[in-house]
């Protein structure tokens, strides 16, 4: 029987390695840069076409190469930061595996310049799917120029798997804004299509979050710094008022390498705990700085993931550092951060660790805004018992109502009790009879009685389903309208937002909104969809913006459908919110109306049958 196993030829193993190595337009950008820091570059310009697809070109002033050493750099396995295997577990350098330039050379048109300091000539070499089709010396600046042409072009598999433009050139100006963040003395510049995007002057860290993320962080940076022997962590934190509803600003980096961390982000979560309304995250940059020797960055082929020999330990002092900047800056009550902890960990050898840690004691024990021993519900059942005994309460009879009631609701909660609701409405199996009782419970819930006893819907998740078919239909047909704003409002975008915003700008204007570029990473709202109401557009659009990002980092749906959740989600009626007797009517019409009304887009119950045999139960009957 001949022999089966053979070697793959390098072309082919270099494609293989690419997978893991490039996967997108943006992580061959991601590679690049850090080599360019690695190199010792002040100055770097990234220069992109076409989302990438078409052009990339990385320029950076930094050592350069010699011939032999690029020629070297396009060999599998080559690198110039690893010796030994005691140099794996020091690692203070960016890119290291050395497959970076071989992996992009192999599914791509390559084109590399790069001279030394005091050398009159460089070298240019171009490089077509692994094969070296020119070598030779030419007149270019100190530093490298790395241009890539076409990725993908020798593997269309791969290249049908990238997103639209729009989606492409957001991932690139996350890569760009982890290296700049991570290196704010470098300067940094951007280009997209010849327009420029950043041009990031070096200076300090608080510079350049401003530089990328616009100048109304301003406001809300809270400086963060905290340490100890081993381990330093600083940088910057939003204020809670700050928060927003995705988790889109949020950045940890070891060792200036960036990483995500579900562990980490908790920490911060936890200290923030009590500040920030559901459902909204915060901003936060930190620096985590420690000896490599402590940290496993081999992990994941993006080096994204890590692994700590202590976890714990850095868990806590995350927390501390975001405790006690939310304190110094009066986010939160004074606590004293003086308390001194022991803690045996492997970062110090065994040796008690003086860490600043926080205590959970506040000074005023008599402020109650931070009561932790009373629950809200307790609260709110304690407050209701009071009002029982209110003479402005006693004072009102059940014949003000027109069912038997032993005392009034809640304050602020409204009961109204509707008087029309006598149509046939089917229900899933039954086919149930709406009575005439109907009314609003705490603002949140219509309870109706049917005819087999009593329907709760719930109003917020009834009418995002109705406005969830109602956009989806919009955007199929083309058929939403638009009511023009008497005053057109501008927004500013971060470039990732404005690429999305102007990829998605053929559904929006479906669902009604007209909208059109105004200056760099800006746009003008001239209407919005005629059923929005009286709104304010820009806070429509940046929740929009906000809701679809969140939808899409949480959930595998199709733009569309993703669009038509998020807009339906950020205009339908909140919790809390009072209806009349026709509002109420209007919504469980409409709801019964859709093709699935048992369910929000979001697989959310719309309502609840309380049979009348249950109800009976309660009473043990």
């Amino acid at each position: 029987m001949p022999d089966i196993i053979r070697l793959l030829p390098d072309s082919l193993a270099n494609q293989i390695a690419a997978g893991e190595v490039v996967q997108r337009p943006a992580s061959a950008i991601k590679e690049l840069l850090e080599n360019s820091i690695d190199a010792g570059a002040d100055e770097v310009t990234v220069i992109i076409k076409d989302a990438g697809k078409t052009m990339m070109q990385i320029m950076d002033n930094g050592k350069g190469m010699s011939e032999t050493d690029a020629r070297m750099s396009l060999e599998r396995h080559a690198t110039s930061k690893i010796t030994k295997t005691e140099d794996l577990f020091s690692i203070r350098t960016m890119g290291f595996r050395g497959e970076a330039l071989a992996s992009i050379a192999a599914v791509s048109q390559m084109e590399i310049k790069t001279r030394q300091e005091g050398e009159e000539l460089g070298t240019l070499i171009a490089v077509e799917a692994s094969e070296i089709k020119k070598q030779e010396p030419v007149v270019c600046d100190k530093g490298t120029s790395i241009c890539i042409k076409n990725l993908f072009y020798n593997v269309p598999a791969r290249r049908n798997f990238l997103k639209s433009n729009g989606v492409e050139m957001k991932h690139i100006v996350e890569e760009f804004q982890r290296v700049a963040l991570a290196n704010p003395e470098v300067k940094f510049s951007l280009y997209q299509n010849d327009l420029e995007t950043y041009s990031l002057p070096g200076g300090k860290l608080s510079q350049r979050i401003i530089g990328l993320f616009g100048k109304n962080y301003r406001e809300q940076l809270a400086s963060c710094s905290e340490e100890m022997a081993e381990v330093k962590i600083y940088g910057y934190i939003g204020k809670p008022e700050f928060a927003r509803k995705t988790r889109g600003e949020q950045f940890f980096f070891v060792n200036n390498r960036f990483i995500k961390s579900n562990y980490l982000n908790h920490a911060v979560m936890n200290a923030f705990e009590g500040l920030l309304p559901d459902g909204s995250f915060p901003f936060y940059v930190l620096f985590i700085e420690l000896d490599p020797v402590h940290v496993d960055i081999n992990v994941h082929p993006t080096k994204t993931e890590i692994k700590f020999d202590d976890e714990r330990t850095i868990y806590t002092l995350v927390r501390a550092a975001v405790k006690q900047a939310l304190a110094t800056h009066n986010i939160t009550p004074t606590i004293d951060f003086q308390a001194d902890i022991n803690l045996g960990t492997k970062l110090s050898g065994g040796v008690g660790l003086d860490l600043t840690r926080e205590r959970e004691t506040i000074k005023d024990k008599n402020y109650t805004q931070f009561r932790n021993t009373e629950t809200q519900q307790q609260r709110s059942n304690r407050d209701n018992w009071e009002k029982m005994f209110d003479q402005e309460h006693l004072g009102k009879t059940p014949s003000s109502v027109s069912m038997p009631s032993r005392h009034e609701p809640e304050e602020n909660l409204t009961i109204t009790f509707g008087s029309k609701v006598n149509e046939e409405t089917p229900v899933e199996a039954e086919n149930e009879e709406r009575g005439k009782a109907m009314f609003q419970l705490h603002n949140k819930y219509i309870l109706i009685q049917v005819k087999s006893g009593l329907m709760v819907v719930d109003q917020q998740a009834a009418h995002e389903r109705i406005l969830f078919e109602k956009y989806i239909n919009h955007l199929k047909n083309n058929t939403g309208a638009s009511q023009q704003t008497l005053f057109p409002q501008t927004v500013s975008l971060n470039p990732g937002d404005y690429s999305l915003v102007m990829d998605m700008q053929e559904e929006m204007s479906a669902l009604g909104f007209k909208i059109e570029p105004f200056g760099k990473n800006d746009i003008i709202i001239k209407g919005l969809p005629a059923d929005i109401g009286n709104a304010n557009e820009k806070e429509i659009f940046e929740g929009l913006i906000d809701q679809f990002k969140r939808n899409k980092s949480e959930l595998s749906i199709p733009r569309n459908e993703n669009l038509a959740r998020a807009l339906a989600r950020r205009t339908a009626i909140k919790r809390g919110a009072r209806l009349n007797e026709e509002e109420m009517s209007g919504l469980v019409d409409q709801l019964f109306a859709c093709s699935n009304p048992n369910y929000a887009a979001n697989g959310q119950t719309t309502f609840h049958i309380l049979d009348l045999n249950r109800i009976e139960n309660f009473f043990n009957r």
